[in-house]
């Protein structure tokens, strides 16, 4: 009987600590609302699509991109307009500062395995930009530039992706930033790009109204999701899920990842909502009370000594935010996208002693000490 209730209570406090992890669980939506005219909102919800909020309606100004940066607790958000990268409370929405400026249409931006900010430029020489996580400038990454560019990513040997709306292309250039030529041609205007574990490219042809999947050597294999006119934002789950956001139903869904509809998160003109070009899910955070803060030793990677990491698969579905690099004085050095990284390279690391550090939630970090050693 004892053995029974023990049990009973293990699984009760699970579920609770389940419950409670999932509530503050939240979805942000960039709403380019008319495109280069106003309104602009950036919109917050909860996990299951409900109790919607405007989060952020000011100093915006055609927002492309959301990113969250969780040991300062800020959101950077892109601005087309303006040129600017501008940062936010990530709890109030309160305006800051602009963490960047004088970029020719900063669209998408994404942290490299480099721990470098790389930003998208739509107009201008189209130059992929990096940045420091602080903001410093580290100037442009590629030689040549591509017009109109709105979709970035990496594929598992560091070569970097890039779609041209207008172009109607992915481009390609290697790890140095080497231009490659066109990977996809012929699209109708591609905006997001991904890829997946197996290697496979998709790409959201805004204009086709089509999700499309390519094999790693470029060719064609699938419409995976059809009739989603202006197809832009988008979130690939743990599981695999893809919450889409649709411009021509002005709504945030999600698909199976068979390509099957599954339902809508944000129900059409949800909160006015008109051009959903970018879902972020965020995962819970610690808090930024005076809780001090506690530590529980996990393994996300494997092995603890060398310069090549491999992640955890269970620990990468369970938390699917950024891991924080910390070196021996507890300065942040760098990040790794759980959510996107199966493997992280160190090699551009000195040798020494370093910490990923990543939420677990209530106050808790998850933490593994690892070597980096050449």
């Amino acid at each position: 009987m004892k053995d029974v209730s023990l049990c009973t209570l293990s699984l009760l406090f699970t579920l609770c600590m389940t419950s409670m992890q999932a509530q503050n669980v939240s979805y942000y939506i960039s709403d380019a609302g008319n495109f280069n005219q106003p309104p602009w909102q950036i919109l917050k919800f909860d996990e299951q699509g409900q109790n919607g909020q405007v989060f952020i309606s000011q100093h915006l100004d055609w927002p492309q991109d959301i990113l969250f940066f969780e040991e300062s607790n800020t959101v950077l958000v892109s601005n087309l307009n303006s040129g600017k990268i501008s940062r936010f409370n990530a709890t109030t929405g309160a305006y800051i500062d602009e963490f960047a400026t004088g970029i020719q249409g900063p669209t998408r931006m994404k942290i490299g395995k480099d721990s470098l900010l790389y930003v998208l430029q739509w107009s201008g020489t189209g130059k992929v930009l990096r940045f420091a996580l602080d903001g410093t400038a580290m100037g442009p990454f590629t030689a040549t530039g591509v017009g109109t560019s709105i979709g970035i990513d990496w594929d598992s040997a560091g070569n970097l992706y890039v779609s041209s709306y207008n172009g109607k292309i992915v481009r390609k250039y290697d790890s140095t930033g080497s231009d490659k030529g066109n990977f996809i041609s012929g699209l109708a205007g591609p905006t997001n790009i991904w890829f997946d574990a197996g290697g496979d490219l998709f790409v959201n042809d805004y204009n086709a109204g089509i999700v499309k999947q390519y094999a790693n050597d470029g060719s064609f294999k699938a419409n995976l999701i059809t009739n989603v006119a202006q197809c832009e934002g988008v979130q690939v789950l743990p599981d695999g899920k893809i919450v889409l956001g649709v411009g021509a139903t002005s709504s945030v869904r999600i698909y199976n990842a068979n390509g099957s509809f599954s339902g809508d998160l944000v129900a059409p003109g949800t909160l006015n909502l008109l051009t959903p070009n970018a879902v972020v899910r965020r995962e819970p955070s610690v808090s930024t009370g005076t809780e001090p803060i506690r530590y529980q030793e996990r393994q996300l990677v494997t092995p603890s000594i060398g310069t090549i990491f491999f992640l955890s698969e269970s620990e990468r579905l369970m938390h699917n935010g950024f891991a924080d690099i910390m070196n021996s004085t507890g300065a942040v050095t760098g990040k790794i996208n759980l959510a996107e990284s199966y493997t992280w390279d160190a090699t551009s690391f000195p040798d020494g002693i370093y910490f990923l550090t990543y939420s677990i939630g209530d106050n808790t970090l998850a933490r593994q000490k690892i070597m980096v050693q050449h």
